[in-house]
């Protein structure tokens, strides 16, 4: 429930700026798709702030695996197997 009280409170908010930027709602779909972007990109800001003040770096690795698949939406591939140390057939 909490999560839809947010999102209520989101939208209001975006229609409140809606209004004083004078842009009718819903907006034109580029303009909305842009937002939407911006909005996607702006959510990975925080955790690359938090990781740069932490003084760990921002690796392309860490930003494929916790950045990229949140802002396209599509789901990372799975991790390769491990090679085992041995053999458990053997046992």
């Amino acid at each position: 429930m909490k999560f839809y009280l947010v999102s209520l409170a989101a939208g209001l908010l975006v229609g409140c700026i809606y209004a004083l930027l004078q842009v009718r709602s819903p907006a034109p779909p580029a303009i909305a798709l842009i937002g939407l972007f911006g909005m996607l990109v702006g959510e990975q800001a925080v955790p690359i702030a938090k990781r740069l003040m932490s003084g760990e770096p921002v690796t392309v690795s860490w930003f494929r695996a916790e950045c990229v698949s949140r802002i396209s939406g599509i789901a990372p591939p799975p991790e390769a197997p491990r090679a085992r140390a041995h053999d458990d057939r053997a046992a």
